[in-house]
């Protein structure tokens, strides 16, 4: 199929172009610097911004789905940003009439006990988090082909193994309590996703 990335140069999005390239797609690679990544015949580096959501929805209209991997820029309103993100790319979705996976956040999952994991994380990533949740609102109230992926607690770069559970909106945890995934694993579970989707309208997560 053909990916429109958004966000492709990222910790997590350069994990999804390596998995997607790897398995034959082509990947329209949006970012905001297109020149750190390297074109090839399956790899279109375009420049994106998210705040020009008729320019994202041109992108997408050449692809087959749209998976948005962007995070805010660091301004000090986090939350804004992640609305204006949001906004942005819900818009891009409506206007192409494509299927939108987003790249979600574990804020937006609940404890096994039902109550929302947001209050319990660090001071500092409260607010991004908290405009995330505000995102995957959104998208329940709309009417555009969705699916939000929420990551384990803790995602980071580290090995592909393939082997990891998944879920729909509860935090998964081990055995010793810890919630965690490798980007490459979550990237596995994504590109899965796309190719086989068993989470339309609706959340996903994954942990090992």
């Amino acid at each position: 199929m053909k990916i429109f990335l958004i966000g492709a140069s990222g910790m997590i999005g350069s994990r999804i172009l390596a998995e997607a390239v790897s398995r034959g797609h082509e990947v329209i690679a949006g970012a905001r610097r297109p020149e750190r990544i390297a074109a090839s015949a399956q790899v279109h580096p375009v420049a994106v911004d998210t705040a020009d959501p008729e320019g994202l929805a041109a992108q997408a209209a050449q692809a087959d789905v749209i998976v948005a991997a962007a995070s805010p820029r660091s301004t000090g309103d986090a939350v804004a940003e992640m609305g204006q993100i949001g906004a942005a790319v819900m818009q891009a979705a409506k206007a192409s009439g494509k299927r939108l996976v987003l790249v979600g956040g574990a804020g937006s999952l609940n404890l096994p006990d039902g109550s929302p994991l947001l209050p319990h994380l660090p001071q500092e990533y409260k607010a991004e988090a908290t405009g995330m949740k505000a995102v995957r609102d959104r998208l329940r109230d709309s009417d555009l082909d969705w699916t939000f992926f929420a990551p384990a607690g803790l995602i980071q770069p580290g090995e592909r193994t393939g082997s990891f559970r998944l879920g729909t909106d509860t935090l998964i945890s081990d055995a010793e309590g810890n919630s965690r995934i490798s980007a490459e694993d979550y990237a596995v579970a994504l590109v899965d996703e796309l190719e086989t989707p068993a989470h339309r309208r609706g959340m996903m997560t994954i942990g090992y």
